[in-house]
């Protein structure tokens, strides 16, 4: 470490240990919020302390909550007969950001004994009628799905996954075989 700024490059070393971060923009961010804008680097860290107090997983469900209990298992007005089904708290928000969906979620960012007990759970107390795979394609998933749809089989329940094939606006040359193939037999009517 330099003399003389060795906070600086504290600051700097944390930034970088963050996903998607490298030095360059940890050594650009460091500089914004300790000189560029004192104040938006006071309100940064003041609410990541805030996060890393309040912030749990939901009881019911895996998701982020400041209380017990999530608001999304708490509001009466969800489709109860829908458990999607998401690897982690970051899916339910891309989710919930697009707002095409209703129902009830889960997370599914380990798969034990534990946890199908606490999916068993849910289907019970809400009476649901179908599960939704929202994974990550790939072969760990199916592997996922498959053994999920065992666990379940006593429910009576419908499973489907979300659609996956090729992006909109992506040229066939710049999508990868697997999507390729998905898309190709989960082709549907014009």
């Amino acid at each position: 470490m330099r003399q003389g700024i060795s906070k600086f490059d504290d600051l700097v070393a944390c930034f970088e240990k963050l996903p998607g971060v490298g030095k360059k923009s940890a050594l650009k961010y460091a500089y914004h919020v300790s000189l560029v804008d004192s104040f938006s680097g006071l309100n940064l860290a003041h609410s990541i302390e805030d996060a890393v107090s309040f912030l749990k997983r939901c009881q019911k469900c895996g998701a982020l909550s400041e209380n017990e209990i999530c608001d999304i298992c708490a509001d009466l007005d969800r489709d109860r007969s829908l458990i999607c089904l998401v690897e982690s708290p970051k899916d339910l928000l891309v989710l919930e950001q697009s707002k095409v969906y209703n129902g009830l979620y889960f997370v599914l960012d380990d798969v034990n004994n534990e946890i199908v007990e606490k999916l068993r759970l849910a289907i019970k107390e809400n009476g649901t009628s179908e599960v939704i795979f929202a994974l990550t394609p790939g072969i760990n998933s199916d592997g996922i799905m498959l053994y999920i749809e065992d666990k379940l089989q006593d429910f009576n329940l419908h499973f489907s996954k979300i659609a996956q094939g090729i992006p909109t606006g992506v040229s066939l040359d710049n999508v990868d075989m697997l999507s390729l193939m998905k898309a190709m037999s989960s082709r549907m009517d014009t």
